[in-house]
């Protein structure tokens, strides 16, 4: 299989486990456009209400993930969301194994991708509840504004320059890693034995 859609089908899940719909939107509309061919199966994310669809919904997004108390619930919601957009927008990007003997294999891809999101969504709800919990929320839209920032790079790089787009993807999950560790040894209560008089 081609390196490059490998390339592309993680740096898009590393994407949407920062911004599912925002990601989706953009991939929809570059499906609309003829930069990106989807499978058969998945021809209706680059449908004309598909693409008006998920560009409303990212602008829903947008603005809640804005708002501390909301962008919380979002990402709870995002539990589920994050890894079934991840597996339907690389298994859309897979035209041309998802055809006969190679399903499985692209099956196999497509939940791949939806645990990438998957662990991407708990570093950035990791970084999130941290900032919520040092800077009472006023550091979040800040925050979230770089995420937005971010999943409009590294989309735009699976679509242009899927190797370019691939490493970003892979320092964006080291950092946020490293980040999420130091955020749970900071923040989690370290116990003290009691001492006998």
């Amino acid at each position: 299989m081609d390196p490059l859609f490998f390339a592309t089908a993680y740096t898009l899940s590393t994407s949407i486990g920062i911004r599912p719909f925002l990601t989706l939107a953009l991939a929809s509309f570059a499906m609309h456009l003829g930069y990106l061919h989807p499978a058969h199966e998945f021809a209706f994310l680059g449908s004309d209400g598909a693409t008006v669809l998920l560009a409303s919904f990212a602008m829903l997004e947008f603005v809640a993930e804005k708002v501390p108390a909301v962008d919380h619930l979002l990402h709870v919601i995002h539990i589920a969301a994050k890894p079934a957009a991840a597996a339907i927008l690389v298994g859309s990007v897979a035209p041309d194994v998802v055809q006969g003997d190679g399903s499985a294999y692209t099956y196999a891809l497509m939940g791949a991708a939806a645990l990438n999101a998957l662990g991407v969504h708990a570093g950035v709800a990791t970084l999130r509840g941290a900032s919520t919990a040092t800077t009472a929320g006023l550091a979040n839209p800040f925050i979230s504004l770089i995420e937005d920032a971010a999943t409009v790079v590294t989309t735009a790089l699976a679509l242009l320059a899927p190797l370019a787009g691939a490493a970003l993807a892979f320092v964006v999950t080291l950092l946020l890693i490293f980040a999420a560790r130091a955020i749970i040894r900071h923040v989690r209560p370290r116990a003290t034995p009691a001492r006998l008089a």
